[in-house]
This record gives structure tokens, sequence and C-alpha cells, in this order.
């Protein structure tokens, strides 16, 4: 009684269907309990039947001893049966909020709201959910340290906090009734002056960061897309000359759609020259980016692009073919896991609209197995291969770029 369901999903609400989940409950219930009245009937009749037998009512009672075994392991395997079969209709996990530990304003926003005129006739829902991330439920201590804060007054300095959770699959995370910290952004150059002037370090929050200052992360390396990515001098080159035969220049890879590129997707990580360098030729291109290590969001945002704030492991918020380009690089092999990697590969083929392009950009592979593993996964969906590049080097590793266009299915 104590605990509140949470939907697995990526929205802001979800509804639950009481009709399927009752049926479901009721036949179980219905065979657990002809079930056991059967077993009841057939050890009392049979120890009846044995009771003019003297000599042989130790067996009888051994029987009956049998007999109440299996009905009760018969109440435990359908109360089992019963509990996984509302986790798989409902689909949620569940949270207990009745630990001491749990704060009112987690359990404020998960509280379930009835709809004022009833059942709805159309979807058939009875009821509004809020939804959290189902592996929140693994975490309550830091939901609860992130849901402590005085309502309507300011938040905590914390999104490292909000990070760390999503980070542990804590995605989507709750809304909060306070107001987050602002930066003054008094130094932001106009578009499309923006995106290669330098981002001033009063523009960005650095609480949470281990550097206090861009120069600091100058030449670090924050992950296989960034190397010394927020330093824009050096990244002004970046899609525009060659550096190697696994570079592809980004008029080139427009030219092979014929001007049908509009709206991109980038998940290959950095600070946004990507986006930069396909809103100079009238592209809008969302960029996928966590703070890892630098403050990628407000830098993005600062040089006039989108950045959207969301893992990789996450169901990306938009509609089935709704975009023209997507690129990634090696950031797309996650925890280096095929089945994680598989699951990645066929969202973004799902958010690619037909005869769009998935640039993949110097996909680094350690081996000639994993090489092969992703040829295999690509041949999967049937793409036409506009471009392909494999550069091997002599310890074996290898860089995989290619272009390729998304087909039409029926």
């Amino acid at each position: 009684m104590g605990s509140v369901s949470l939907k697995i999903g990526d929205g802001t609400a979800r509804f639950r269907r009481t009709s399927v989940c009752s049926s479901a409950v009721n036949l179980l219930m219905l065979f657990s309990v002809v079930t056991t009245n059967l077993f009841a009937l057939y050890a009392f009749s049979s120890h009846s039947q044995a009771s003019s037998h003297p000599l042989h009512h130790s067996n009888n009672i051994s029987l009956v001893s049998q007999h109440l075994s299996l009905i009760l392991r018969e109440i435990d395997t359908s109360q089992r049966k019963l509990a996984q079969m509302e986790k798989q209709i409902l689909g949620y996990e569940s949270i207990d909020l009745s630990r001491p530990n749990i704060v009112p304003e987690l359990k404020l926003f998960l509280l379930r709201h009835q709809l004022p005129l009833g059942k709805d006739s159309r979807t058939g829902i009875t009821e509004m959910v809020s939804s959290v991330g189902h592996s929140c439920e693994r975490s309550p201590d830091l939901l609860s340290q992130y849901m402590s804060y005085k309502v309507f007054d300011r938040c905590p300095d914390d999104w490292s906090l909000g990070q760390k959770l999503i980070l542990s699959g804590c995605e989507p995370l709750p809304r909060r009734r306070c107001l987050a910290k602002t930066v003054a952004k008094q130094d932001l150059k106009p578009f499309p002056d923006s995106l290669w002037r330098p981002v001033g370090n009063k523009s960005v929050n650095w609480s949470g960061l281990g550097c206090k200052g861009f120069d600091c992360l100058k030449g670090k390396k924050l992950g296989s897309d960034c190397v010394g990515c927020f330093d824009l001098g050096s990244e002004k080159d970046r899609f525009v000359k060659v550096k190697g035969k696994n570079d592809f220049l980004v008029d080139d890879v427009l030219g092979l759609a014929n001007g049908k590129i509009r709206i991109g997707f980038d998940v290959s990580g950095g600070s946004g020259t990507f986006a930069a360098r396909m809103a100079e030729r009238n592209v809008t291109v969302i960029t996928n980016a966590l703070n890892y290590g630098g403050p990628f969001s407000e830098f993005i945002a600062a040089r006039g692009v989108f950045p959207l704030f969301l893992s990789l492991d996450h169901r990306f918020p938009f509609h089935d073919n709704v975009f023209d380009l997507v690129h990634g690089s090696s950031g797309l092999d996650v925890e280096g896991k095929p089945e994680k990697m598989e699951f990645l590969m066929f969202d973004l083929d799902r958010v690619l609209k037909p005869g769009g392009l998935f640039w993949l950009d110097n996909f680094y592979c350690a081996s000639d197995v994993k090489k092969k593993e992703l040829t295999r996964l690509i041949e999967r969906f049937g793409y036409k291969k506009l471009k392909w590049v494999i550069g091997e080097k002599a310890d074996g590793q290898v860089n995989l770029s290619a272009v390729l266009q998304k087909p039409v299915r029926v």
C-alpha cells in the first residue's frame, strides 16, 4: 500500500489503463481459487475413503500433508505470477514512498490524479501519473536529495546532481517547484557572429566542474570527439579542411542530398562545431550533449545553436522520420556493448526520414572484430552506401567513416 508506481517512459505524464490489468488479475485469481479447492477436495475425499482402514491411518496423514504442501506452493506460485503479470502489463517499477528518507515534495509530484470527468471514452484512461525514469528506484537517496528544496524559492545549485541521476538511468528527472540558478550572459554575441566568437567565463555556470575557466580546458581530452574542442581557433578547420582520408567535407556531404538537408541531429558530442558549420549553410542542427568535464550545453547555446541535455540511453524525444541528417561518431559505441549500440542505432534510424543521410564520422574500431560487428549492423538497415572509407593503422585499429542513405520501407 505504501508505494507509487512509476511508468517507464520518456514523457512528462503517463496514463494507466485499469481494465486490462483487472481482467488479467481476476482470471489469475479465479484460476488459483479453483485449483486450490480442487486440491483440497481431492485431499479430503482421499482421507474419507481411507478412514475405514486404521492400518493406513499414518499413510493418509502423510498424503494430506503432501496435498497441503502442494496447495501452499500453488498459492505462492500464483502470487509471484500475479506480481510479474502486473509488472508486464502496466510496465512499471515501484518505489516505496513510505521510506523515511523520501521527501514530501517527491511524494507530491508522484501523486496520482483522477480524471475529473471519470474514464476517458477515447483512451480508456482513468488517471494521470507523473513520470520519472524507472531506474530512479535504485537511487532513492539521491532522488530525495534532488527533490529537497524550498518551494517557490531558489533551487540548490545542483545541476551536477541531476546529471549524476541521469547517468544512473534516472531519466526523465521529476519536475521541481523552484527557480533554477541564473548566470548573467552579458558578453554573448549576435548570430551568426556568435558561432566563432570566444565565449566568456562569466557566461556559464562552473559549479560542479573541475575547471573554473576555458583556459583550463584548452588542450584537454574530454571525450573521443572533444580534444581541446572549447578552443574555437583550433575548431575552425573542422569539416572544411581534410586532415585524413576519413574526413569528409561538409559541402561534399550536403551535395549528396541535392539541397534537401534542412534539419539534422548530431549525437557525436563536442562543443557544437558541426551544428555551427551547418548553421552557416542554413541547416538547423540539434546537438546532443551532457556536461562531461565541461560546460558543453551552455557553451553550445552561447554559440547560437541548439543543445539537447539528454543521455544516449534515453529514447530520443522526436517523432518518427523527422530529420534529414543524423551525424554520429565513436560516441555511439555505448559502453562497448553491442546490444546497447543496437538499441541506439535503431532509435537513430527511427528519427531519420526515408532518403535522409546518416553520417558516421571517424568511428573508432579497436579491432577487426568490432569493424565486422558494426558493418553487419549497418547492413541490417539496408542503407545505400554513398561514401565508405576505412582507415587502418599498423596496430590493427580501424576508423570507419561513411555516408549512408536510408531507404524507403513499405
